[in-house]
């Protein structure tokens, strides 16, 4: 008798390193996502503080002047401020609102949107500017919070890759023939090796010396969480780059159905059931 084979139902210890490989691939998807989070916090926050500033010196500018031209100009600027602040609440609060780990009918423009509403300083900072291509798509069946954090994985490492600047363009598109829809984001960078291709999705390789002056990046987990996530989806991912042209990643997601059952999604064959609480 083999000495993995056991009685009474009992896992064989093949099924419990399988297990244990499931539940390491379940913490790394939950890293990963708690870092992107922790990346958008710190942007949203410098974003917000800008915002605040300005309605101060307006305020304060309004108060100064008695005469009407001054007074209008600080209260359009005020109003604009405000406005924009708005926007940004509105995509933390859409963001945070969709922790559930369950599958749902998304739509991937307005999931689009409302990143690059928070992504928007940063890319500034760095001097990219973004150019999109997104014709109307209908939703797709998806984890709207876990396909954030695979599209976000993808913006900092096409802004990491444009390390002086450049070009930024995200696509989406519908193909009603394979029923699915795909979202690209294609940057004009540095590229990736050819040798390097085939195994940017490996656990623990990274094309990074390590993290960049703001802390992300380098860890060699990003893309294979991505690949996993993109997999519990039964989507597809791909890459294509060259070296010194640039880099485009594109996942396709399939369409939802009128009527589909809500399930969790399962990341190494694991399903990520909630924790019970008191």
């Amino acid at each position: 008798m083999s000495g993995t084979q056991t009685t009474n139902n009992q896992p064989t210890e093949v099924e419990q390193l399988r297990q244990q490989v499931s539940q390491l691939q379940v913490q790394l998807a939950e890293s990963q996502k708690l870092s992107c989070l922790g990346e958008l916090v710190g942007t949203t926050t410098h974003e917000f503080n800008n915002v605040l500033m300005t309605v101060i010196n307006y305020a304060r500018m309004g108060l100064r002047h008695q005469d009407d031209p001054t007074r209008t100009k600080a209260f359009e600027k005020i109003l604009a401020a405000s406005n924009r602040a708005n926007q940004i609440t509105n995509s933390v609060l859409g963001m945070a609102g969709n922790r559930s780990e369950r599958f749902e009918t998304t739509c991937l423009k307005q999931l689009v949107e409302q990143t690059m509403i928070l992504m928007e300083r940063e890319f500034q900072k760095y001097r990219v500017s973004v150019e999109y291509n997104m014709s109307e798509a209908p939703p797709v069946w998806a984890n709207g919070n876990q396909i954030q954090q695979v599209f976000l994985n993808f913006l900092i490492n096409a802004r990491q890759a444009m390390s002086d600047g450049g070009r930024l363009l995200i696509g989406l598109n519908a193909d009603e023939a394979s029923q699915q829809v795909a979202l690209s984001v294609r940057d004009f960078g540095t590229g990736i090796p050819q040798e390097k291709l085939p195994k940017i999705f490996d656990a623990g390789f990274s094309t990074k010396d390590g993290p960049d002056e703001s802390g992300k990046g380098g860890t060699g987990l990003g893309l294979y969480t991505c690949r996993n996530i993109i997999d519990a989806h039964k989507g597809r991912i791909r890459v294509e780059s060259t070296v010194g042209q640039g880099t485009c990643f594109t996942i396709k997601l399939p369409m939802a159905k009128t009527s589909q059952p809500s399930l969790q999604p399962k990341i190494g064959n694991l399903t990520k059931t909630p924790v019970a609480t008191n």
